[in-house]
């Protein structure tokens, strides 16, 4: 089994559309943690101070075969494609354990979608 992580960076009010988004391409489980950070149409100044928006990350730990489907699903629901809405990325996952409880399941799924 190969394993990749979406991360998902959005304001809160788009958590909940990009989990339910994820879930229903596929997705098993999430992470989300807040953050904050600022992006290029966002950088806001206040007496010389800058002022950062609150950001959720938003992660997934998927199977390879699973991520074009959960981050297509992604994008179009939190319309990552309009400025300041977000960003999803793809990175590679190197190994992974406390999975083997859930292993059958996972072997399952990725037999059920190359037939």
């Amino acid at each position: 089994m190969r394993f990749k992580l979406i991360m998902a960076l959005v304001k809160p009010d788009l958590t909940s559309d990009v989990v339910d988004a994820a879930k229903a391409a596929g997705a098993t489980g999430d992470v989300i943690m807040s953050a904050r950070g600022s992006g290029a149409h966002e950088t806001k100044s206040f007496f010389g101070l800058i002022v950062e928006d609150q950001t959720d990350i938003i992660m997934f730990l998927v199977e390879e075969h699973c991520v074009d489907k959960i981050l297509n699903s992604i994008k179009t629901q939190a319309k990552f494609n309009e400025p300041g809405r977000g960003i999803a990325f793809v990175l590679n996952v190197e190994r992974v354990a406390g999975l083997e409880s859930q292993m059958d399941k996972f072997r399952e799924q990725a037999r059920e979608n190359y037939l």
